[in-house]
């Protein structure tokens, strides 16, 4: 599905939802797809690209970052603390922090470097054991933490239990974000991006929808 297609199905939900036209981001989840088909978007005019995995990114974005201008990565998967430094270098924004040890390691290394990434912490709503991400009633004291140590939290991201009803989680999602304060949500994928915007989503994650199956 082109592109322009997605990106027209995301200001037709802002509009039905009565939002503002623009106040949902779509980021393009470029993740174990072909160079071509990422060159292609990118020569498309779409900046906003976003990766699971840190030695992946850090394998091909450096370069593109480098010959296209203001290119912004977004970190979707799961960050191991010994990839933290490397992902602090790299991204814009990371959407999986999950718990009290990672909240440690970016406040030492954001200290040392003297910058850190946008932050969204990850919400495990439906408390699912195989899933990453912090349970919903342990959130606020993640967040109290996360500010604690001057990290610049600023949403929080779920992914939905496959087989339930996502506009339940992503109200859930939104509801946990305003009790803490938290304006941005990353929430919504490809089957149901325009849900998530119904539910207030500000950055939503497309892979699939864009630029086909992955290799």
């Amino acid at each position: 599905m082109p592109l322009t297609e997605i990106t027209s199905r995301v200001r037709s939900a802002e509009i039905s939802s009565g939002r503002k036209t623009g106040s949902a981001r779509l980021i393009a989840v470029s993740k174990m797809q072909p160079n071509e088909r990422v060159i292609a978007t990118l020569d498309a005019g779409h900046r906003l690209f976003g990766e699971n995995r840190v030695q992946e990114a850090a394998g091909k974005w450096p370069e593109w970052i480098a010959s296209y201008d203001d290119v912004e990565l977004h970190l979707l998967g799961p960050l191991q603390t010994n990839k933290a430094r490397q992902a602090i270098g790299l991204f814009d924004a990371i959407h999986s922090l999950d718990r009290p040890k990672l909240v440690r390691t970016l406040a030492r290394l954001a200290q040392e470097v003297g910058t850190c990434p946008s932050l969204f912490i990850q919400v495990n709503t439906g408390e699912e054991s195989q899933k990453a991400g912090v349970h919903p009633d342990a959130l606020d004291a993640l967040v109290k933490e996360s500010r604690s140590l001057d990290l610049p939290v600023v949403g929080l991201m779920c992914i939905p239990p496959a087989a339930e009803e996502p506009a339940l989680h992503f109200a859930l999602l939104a509801k946990l974000a305003a009790r803490n304060g938290l304006a941005e949500l990353s929430m919504g994928m490809s089957a149901d991006f325009e849900t998530a915007i119904a539910q207030g989503a500000t950055y939503v994650r497309v892979g699939s929808a864009i630029f086909g199956a992955r290799d």
